[in-house]
């Protein structure tokens, strides 16, 4: 059976405001980072806007991968790519866009941890109350009986195009794919956007 997750498509607007409250958390607790990590791939943006608040230039990556494709957990989470530079000493906060499971931010966090930074903080745009691993600072908190899968505007033709394919199976054609993803998604895609990802009629 094809499974379809709800969706909530994340504006810019959303994004923003999410970064002004962490950043704000952030300096409230008096504890401004030397250096940020950003979880690669998602927590990169994340990383950056949260740099451009708190006014920290060092931005160090760290790649960690759990979801294989959309909404569709890729086993456990596992460290990939290792710190692209040195913390040790630093005061770091590790960022990523969301804590799901908890279980990526975790394990960065671990990694990160024995790298020896002065200190070590953690921070996500969302948090969904279910996830095992809570963050120091978050922007949002979805409970947990109200899960959803967050389209946030880096991955919104990764996400656009793996979602628009399991619709196909359901119901095929332009107008069948827009349906189901209305329907079982909540997500209402303009047609130029599904003709991207679905390609030319066969």
């Amino acid at each position: 059976m094809v499974e379809l997750p709800r969706c909530r498509r994340a504006t810019w607007p959303e994004v923003e405001g999410w970064a002004d409250a962490v950043a704000a958390k952030v300096r409230a607790a008096g504890t401004r980072p030397e250096t940020i990590v950003g979880l690669t791939r998602g927590g990169w943006v994340p990383a950056r806007l949260l740099g451009d608040r708190l006014g920290v230039r060092r931005l160090v990556a760290l790649r960690v991968q759990h979801w294989g494709v959309t909404a569709a957990r890729d086993g456990q989470a596992r460290l990939t790519e290792g710190l692209s530079g040195e913390i040790a000493g630093e005061a770091v906060l590790v960022v990523d866009d969301i804590t799901d499971t908890g279980d990526s931010l975790r394990l960065a966090s671990e990694h990160a941890r024995a790298a020896r930074p002065r200190s070590l903080e953690t921070a996500a745009l969302v948090h969904i109350a279910h996830a095992t691993f809570v963050p120091t600072y978050f922007g949002e908190e979805i409970p947990r009986d109200a899960w959803v899968w967050v389209v946030f505007p880096w991955n919104y033709w990764e996400d656009l195009g793996t979602l628009a394919a399991r619709a196909a199976e359901i119901a095929p054609g332009l107008e069948g794919v827009g349906r189901t993803l209305r329907e079982r998604c909540g997500l209402d895609v303009p047609a130029d956007d599904l003709r991207r990802v679905l390609g030319p009629p066969r």
